[in-house]
């Protein structure tokens, strides 16, 4: 797997992936419609493929990147609210977490969820001001964006000199127990598992493109190297069972 270029310094997460859009201008569009048709499926089936344990590990990446009571963050993608809702709960402040989102659906459930403010958005065009976060946030929707340094530049320039640049995110396991365990589960129950509790056979499309985005993500070098040229220093990548990435940069000071 290697990174795909449409132009002179654009990365995408992955290249284009047959049979979801007709071409890469048109991966925003497929996302935000697929995530406005599944939105309510979203938590349920987030509990299956966690096991339980989302809660707590995004917390900990939270507070092992330093995120603190006082911060300001925003939360780029924050669908239901997941990640926002643990923010929430080390900030103490429903003010101090505002969440970003291309999608009607995800944003109407993180409303009801979380009472935080919210605004419709992408992250490569974030529709916040300058230097307004301590934090920015993006809990498993990197591979949804078409370019990787169009969004880390806008999660710089909305950050504070020394602010925090924080990526939770799956990729392709590197070793061969690992890709066959995670294949087996994210690729083939999770998505079944997925239709047998909803009924909706759309969420289990929505895993099936999940598992799609994973196998054929650029890996975890191409992306710490995106976050570098973006301007991002002391970057660096916490690697769990092979699979989950917890990537971290710094905006540097003024």
């Amino acid at each position: 797997m290697a990174s795909n270029h449409e132009g002179q310094g654009r990365t995408q997460p992955h290249p284009m992936i047959a049979g979801y859009y007709a071409n890469p201008a048109g991966r925003l569009t497929f996302a935000r419609d697929l995530f406005n048709r599944t939105a309510q499926h979203y938590d349920p089936i987030n509990r299956w493929f966690s096991l339980g344990t989302g809660a707590w590990y995004r917390r900990w990446c939270l507070k092992l990147a330093g995120l603190r009571s006082g911060h300001r963050v925003v939360d780029v993608a924050v669908g239901t609210g997941l990640l926002a809702r643990e923010a929430l709960a080390i900030t103490g402040d429903r003010r101090a977490v505002v969440g970003v989102d291309v999608s009607e659906a995800m944003l109407a459930i993180a409303r009801t969820n979380l009472g935080i403010p919210l605004v419709q958005g992408a992250a490569e065009a974030l529709p916040l001001a300058d230097s307004v976060a301590d934090f920015v946030t993006m809990g498993y929707a990197l591979r949804h964006v078409a370019d990787l340094e169009a969004a880390f530049r806008e999660a710089r320039r909305v950050l504070r000199p020394s602010g925090t640049l924080l990526l939770l995110e799956i990729s392709a396991p590197r070793r061969k127990l690992t890709r066959i365990l995670a294949s087996a589960y994210i690729g083939g129950l999770v998505p079944v598992l997925s239709l047998m509790t909803t009924g909706d056979p759309r969420a289990r499309a929505l895993m099936d493109y999940h598992w799609e985005t994973i196998v054929n993500s650029v890996p975890p070098d191409v992306i710490m190297q995106a976050m570098r040229d973006s301007g991002f220093r002391e970057v660096g990548c916490r690697t769990e069972i092979d699979l989950f990435r917890c990537y971290i940069g710094r905006k540097a000071d003024a």
